[in-house]
Protein backbone atom coordinates (compact mmCIF):
# COMPACT_ATOMS: atom_id res chain seq x y z
CA UNK A 1 0.00 0.00 0.00
CA UNK A 2 1.73 3.66 -1.24
CA UNK A 3 1.75 5.80 1.70
CA UNK A 4 -0.22 9.18 1.64
CA UNK A 5 2.25 11.88 1.25
CA UNK A 6 1.68 14.39 4.01
CA UNK A 7 1.88 17.90 2.72
CA UNK A 8 1.60 19.88 6.71
CA UNK A 9 3.82 19.72 9.71
CA UNK A 10 4.67 21.71 12.63
CA UNK A 11 8.31 22.02 14.10
CA UNK A 12 8.73 22.11 17.68
CA UNK A 13 11.77 24.56 19.25
CA UNK A 14 12.92 25.28 21.87
CA UNK A 15 14.59 28.84 23.36
CA UNK A 16 16.35 29.71 26.57
CA UNK A 17 14.29 32.43 26.72
CA UNK A 18 11.13 34.65 25.40
CA UNK A 19 13.52 37.23 23.37
CA UNK A 20 15.30 34.39 21.88
CA UNK A 21 12.06 32.80 21.03
CA UNK A 22 10.48 35.85 19.71
CA UNK A 23 13.76 36.34 17.44
CA UNK A 24 13.49 32.83 16.15
CA UNK A 25 9.95 33.15 15.41
CA UNK A 26 10.14 36.25 13.55
CA UNK A 27 13.04 35.09 11.66
CA UNK A 28 10.99 31.92 10.18
CA UNK A 29 7.88 34.09 9.60
CA UNK A 30 9.70 36.53 7.64
CA UNK A 31 11.33 34.39 5.13
CA UNK A 32 7.72 32.54 4.94
CA UNK A 33 8.96 28.89 6.07
CA UNK A 34 6.21 29.13 8.47
CA UNK A 35 2.57 30.45 8.60
CA UNK A 36 2.64 30.94 12.17
CA UNK A 37 5.11 30.52 15.18
CA UNK A 38 2.95 30.31 18.60
CA UNK A 39 5.94 30.29 22.05
CA UNK A 40 5.28 29.90 25.29
CA UNK A 41 7.27 29.46 28.61
CA UNK A 42 7.99 26.04 29.87
CA UNK A 43 10.01 24.24 33.17
CA UNK A 44 12.64 21.94 31.26
CA UNK A 45 14.03 19.00 32.96
CA UNK A 46 16.47 16.77 30.76
CA UNK A 47 19.99 15.33 30.86
CA UNK A 48 23.24 17.04 29.72
CA UNK A 49 26.68 15.96 29.23
CA UNK A 50 25.83 13.20 32.14
CA UNK A 51 23.86 16.11 35.00
CA UNK A 52 20.05 16.38 34.72
CA UNK A 53 19.28 19.90 34.35
CA UNK A 54 16.22 21.88 35.36
CA UNK A 55 15.56 25.11 33.32
CA UNK A 56 13.13 27.40 32.48
CA UNK A 57 12.94 27.97 28.58
CA UNK A 58 9.76 28.96 25.53
CA UNK A 59 9.04 26.40 23.40
CA UNK A 60 7.85 27.53 19.51
CA UNK A 61 5.57 25.57 17.57
CA UNK A 62 5.07 26.65 13.94
CA UNK A 63 2.64 25.72 11.23
CA UNK A 64 4.34 25.09 7.90
CA UNK A 65 4.01 22.76 5.00
CA UNK A 66 6.06 19.52 5.13
CA UNK A 67 8.03 20.62 1.79
CA UNK A 68 9.41 23.43 3.75
CA UNK A 69 10.81 21.39 7.27
CA UNK A 70 14.29 21.25 6.06
CA UNK A 71 14.80 24.92 5.45
CA UNK A 72 13.03 25.64 8.20
CA UNK A 73 15.28 23.80 10.48
CA UNK A 74 18.46 25.27 8.60
CA UNK A 75 16.87 28.87 9.36
CA UNK A 76 16.61 27.99 12.96
CA UNK A 77 19.62 26.49 13.48
CA UNK A 78 21.39 29.46 12.21
CA UNK A 79 20.16 32.03 14.38
CA UNK A 80 19.91 29.74 17.71
CA UNK A 81 22.45 30.17 20.48
CA UNK A 82 22.61 26.71 21.62
CA UNK A 83 25.37 24.26 20.92
CA UNK A 84 22.52 21.59 20.25
CA UNK A 85 18.84 22.95 19.99
CA UNK A 86 15.88 21.07 20.10
CA UNK A 87 14.69 21.03 16.59
CA UNK A 88 11.90 18.39 15.72
CA UNK A 89 9.52 18.17 13.21
CA UNK A 90 5.95 16.00 13.09
CA UNK A 91 3.65 15.49 10.35
CA UNK A 92 0.02 17.49 10.70
CA UNK A 93 -2.98 15.54 10.78
CA UNK A 94 -6.20 16.62 9.51
CA UNK A 95 -6.88 19.77 10.21
CA UNK A 96 -9.87 22.51 9.20
CA UNK A 97 -9.23 22.82 5.29
CA UNK A 98 -9.36 26.44 5.59
CA UNK A 99 -6.65 26.71 7.80
CA UNK A 100 -4.29 24.47 5.72
CA UNK A 101 -4.89 26.82 2.57
CA UNK A 102 -3.92 29.58 4.81
CA UNK A 103 -0.58 28.04 5.84
CA UNK A 104 -0.24 27.54 2.33
CA UNK A 105 -1.26 30.93 1.28
CA UNK A 106 1.59 32.17 3.81
CA UNK A 107 4.14 30.26 3.38
CA UNK A 108 4.25 30.84 -0.92
CA UNK A 109 7.32 32.31 -2.01
CA UNK A 110 6.52 35.43 -3.23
Amino acid sequence: MARQRIPHAMAYVTAPDRETAKAIARAVVERRLAACANYWPVESRYWWRGTQEETNEFVIVFKTRAALVRKLIAAVRAVHPAEMPCIVSYPMGPALPEYLAWIDAETAQR
